[in-house]
């Protein structure tokens, strides 16, 4: 039997991650929900017009169906995939990739090709982050076992985790780090901001049709949701933040699963530092390999998720124009030099408590949430035009001259107008749609 893992190896997996400054890239992730043109009903997994078909039909030109249990449930294409969240909301998982030009045309081939197959089927996607009509119980779930599991844990630590299963859409951005301190001091950075990006993307502020009271109805689901494994982890406002202490943390949030065989075993709840010493409940004396703290690893949904990249996990799923604008930021903060000090000048004296309070108010007041003396308008305004000056400096262009900074358009607008996306769409279920729900499944269809 090979020696049993120790914390200092689970640590050392994160440490591969680390690459010379030439080699980073960046991946897109977004989520979008699925519809039915005529009842406005979420999309099934069977049938003509389900989600399979939805999967089998987008299997052309290199992507490759992937099954579990005989039944489709992704599609892979080298570094990029396409998978189902649990409510049947379809992602496209984007390779990393050199520019945001790049991006732009990688998640524009994935829409034009996907609205071809929507027409066919009359059905359409929403780009915004919660269901705005149905309730929990009209959506079907897909059939993953890992959803099982976590279907069966999540009402015992939280109010939330349902509602983010089935209910939510999100866009996220994956960034490089070149060394520990690196990663540390990204990470900081990035969830101190977090709570503005969940402010600036908010696009979500419906549930059964009304208004809900939150901008991001999505964001409001995570904020009770497994505590244990979300949120803000305190150790990254350590001074000695890095790869063990982030290792720590994770060993001590509870499981979900191991899997053996291809098959599921349900762990929930159990520790998986516990495993590390041959005592998880569910497999006595057996221990975790590489493998099994990857896929822990990958359960684990802070606002920023360390895996052997950072994911960028804060924002709502929004129109066309928010998907390419995510990266864009995070770039622009994190990956000019410049840009990323003037960003750690802006966080460097916030402290977790804080951060923390900001994230628990945000999906309700968004660009106008309370922050020591002001609101956080004027701090979303400077974050946007950080990232703009370092996109400027980075100026990486595309065939026609045009550097990256037009991809923050869109924030550009929300930060000089003082309004997200969901104040527009509120703005217009009060006035023009006059109370009805119904316009939305037109005016938030990806294109």
């Amino acid at each position: 039997m090979n020696k049993p893992l120790t914390s200092n190896d689970f640590a050392a997996w994160f440490a591969i991650g680390c690459k010379p400054r030439k080699q980073w890239r960046v991946g897109t992730e977004h989520e979008k929900i699925g519809f039915c043109m005529e009842t406005h009903k979420p999309i099934p997994y069977e049938g003509e017009r389900g989600i399979r078909s939805v999967l089998e039909r987008l299997a052309v030109d290199g992507w490759q169906l992937v099954c579990e249990n005989g039944l489709p449930i992704a599609l892979k294409n080298g570094m990029a995939s396409v998978t189902l969240e649990p409510g049947g909301q379809l992602e496209l998982s984007g390779a990393p990739l050199e520019s945001i030009h790049a991006t732009c045309m990688e998640t524009g081939e994935h829409l034009k090709v996907l609205r071809t197959i929507s027409d066919e089927l009359r059905i359409g996607f929403l780009g915004m982050g919660f269901q705005p009509k149905w309730e929990r119980q009209d959506i079907p779930w897909m059939p993953k076992e890992r959803y099982a599991v976590m279907r069966r844990y999540m009402p015992q630590v939280g109010q939330g985790g349902l509602d983010m299963m089935l209910r939510t859409a999100t866009v996220q951005a994956n960034l490089d780090f070149e060394s520990e301190a690196d990663m540390a001091r990204k990470m900081r950075i990035s969830l101190c901001l977090q709570p503005l990006v969940t402010a600036l993307f908010a696009a979500s502020p419906f549930e059964h049709g009304q208004p809900s009271g939150y901008l991001s109805r999505r964001g409001s689901c995570w904020l009770d949701t497994d505590g244990a494994r979300t949120g803000i982890p305190a150790c990254a406002f350590d001074d000695d933040f890095g790869f063990q202490a982030y290792t720590e943390w994770a060993l001590d949030a509870p499981m979900y699963f191991v899997m053996r065989e291809e098959r599921y075993i349900d762990c929930s709840g159990s520790s998986f530092r516990d495993f590390m010493h041959g005592k998880l409940p569910q497999l006595i004396g057996e221990y975790p390999s590489m493998d099994d703290w990857e896929r822990h690893i990958s359960t684990l949904f802070p606002d920023v998720r360390l895996k052997q990249y950072l994911e960028m996990r804060g924002a709502d799923a929004g129109p066309w124009p928010y998907i390419c604008a995510l990266p864009a930021l995070w770039k622009g903060l994190l990956y000019d030099p410049e840009a990323e000090q003037a960003a750690w000048e802006m966080i460097k004296d916030w402290t977790h408590a804080e951060v923390s309070a900001l994230r628990l108010a945000a999906p309700t007041s968004a660009m106008h949430t309370p922050f020591r003396h002001g609101d956080i308008l004027p701090l979303c305004k400077q974050m946007v035009e950080i990232a703009r000056t370092g996109l400027e400096r980075l100026n990486i262009c595309d065939e026609e001259g045009k550097n990256e900074t037009h991809f923050l358009i869109p924030l550009i607008y929300a930060v000089e107008s003082g309004k997200t996306q969901a104040d527009r769409w509120l703005a217009a279920w009060h006035n023009e749609w006059q109370g009805d729900i119904s316009p939305i499944f037109s005016e938030a269809m990806h294109p």
